[in-house]
């Protein structure tokens, strides 16, 4: 059950990341030809859907979104929910286990 567990969240994790970081390379394509972008609130939205590792890399690799403070904020505060929902996933399985 729990290698289930595992393989599921991190299907979804990388599923999502892929996703996410092509989001963001399409804004920043966007952002240089002056077309009409993505929202930030959907880019904070897809980060919040399993998508946040994807949008770590995105920021780095392309250096897309990295100077607002306002939308660094809200990136690195859904980062730290990302890291309580895989410890309290951790602290389940692990409690399971006994």
């Amino acid at each position: 059950m729990e290698k289930i567990v595992i393989g599921v969240i991190l299907g979804v994790y990388a599923a999502m990341s892929v996703v996410t970081f092509l989001a963001y390379a399409v804004d920043k394509r966007a952002a240089k030809l002056g077309n009409r972008r993505i929202p930030e609130a959907r880019l904070h939205l897809m980060e919040l859907c399993f998508g946040w590792p994807g949008a770590f890399f995105g920021r780095r690799l392309l250096r897309h979104k990295t100077i607002k403070r306002k939308f660094t904020l809200i990136f690195w505060v859904n980062g730290v929910v990302h890291l309580v929902f895989l410890g309290a996933v951790v602290w389940w399985l692990v409690g399971r286990g006994e």
